[in-house]
C-alpha cells in the first residue's frame, strides 16, 4: 500500500492552527507545572516551538492529530524541527544522551544520562498535556502511560529516569489531575 501524500505547503490556515495547537499545549503544560510548583519551567516550556526553525516546519507539516515532526520525518527521513527542539529543551530524555562510562570498558559509550527530577516532572506534565491536546475526544487517564509503554521509549532512557516517569504516569492513571497536587505535596515534604 502506498504511503499517503503529505501536503507540505505552508498555508495561513495551517500556520494559525499550528500556533493555536502549540499554544494550547504550552498553556496546559504551564498549568500542570504550576500545580507541581515548577513555575519557571512552566513559563519557559517549549518556547523554542515559536522560533522559525521549529514553527515553520510545524506549520508546513501540521495535521492536528499528531506532532508535525512525524510528518516531516516521513517526508524527509528526518525531522529538523525535532533535532532543533530536543537540543534546547531539557524535559526531553533525548537531550540527556551523552558519552557515558561503561563499567568494565576502557572506552566510554554513548547512552542516556540520569535526568534531574525537575525535568522528569516537566516531561510528565508535557506527556499528559500532549495526550490531552492530540486526543481531546478519546482522552483517558491511562493514555500517557500507554503511549510510553507501547512505544517502548523507556529502554532509551536512563533506567532511573524511566522508573520515575513510569511511577508518575501510573499515579496519573490512578488519580487523574489530583496526581499533580500529590507531586507538589511530596516535593514540599522533601525540602
Amino acid at each position: 500500500m502506498a504511503e499517503p501524500v503529505i501536503d507540505n505547503r505552508i498555508t495561513l490556515k495551517k500556520a494559525r492552527q499550528h500556533f493555536v495547537t502549540i499554544t494550547k499545549h504550552r498553556h496546559l503544560v504551564m498549568r500542570y507545572c504550576f500545580r507541581c510548583g515548577l513555575y519557571y519551567q512552566g513559563l519557559m516550556h517549549d518556547l523554542s516551538k515559536y522560533l522559525p526553525a521549529e514553527f515553520l516546519k510545524g506549520a508546513r507539516y501540521y495535521q492536528g492529530t499528531q506532532s508535525p515532526n512525524n510528518a516531516e520525518r516521513r517526508d524527509k527521513g528526518i525531522s529538523f524541527a525535532w533535532m532543533h527542539h530536543k537540543g534546547r529543551n531539557k524535559h526531553h530524555y533525548e537531550y540527556w544522551w551523552d558519552y557515558i562510562d561503561i563499567p568494565g570498558s576502557a572506552r566510554p559509550g554513548y547512552g542516556p544520562a540520569k535526568m534531574p527530577n525537575r525535568y522528569i516532572l516537566e516531561m510528565f506534565c508535557d506527556r499528559v498535556a500532549a495526550a490531552r491536546i492530540y486526543h481531546p475526544d478519546d482522552f483517558m487517564n491511562d493514555l500517557p502511560l500507554l503511549y510510553l509503554t507501547s512505544h517502548q521509549t523507556q529502554r532509551l532512557m536512563h533506567p532511573e529516569t524511566a522508573r520515575k516517569l513510569t511511577i508518575l504516569l501510573e499515579m496519573y492513571r490512578d488519580k487523574g489531575d489530583e496526581a499533580f497536587d500529590e507531586v507538589r505535596k511530596a516535593l514540599r515534604e522533601c525540602r
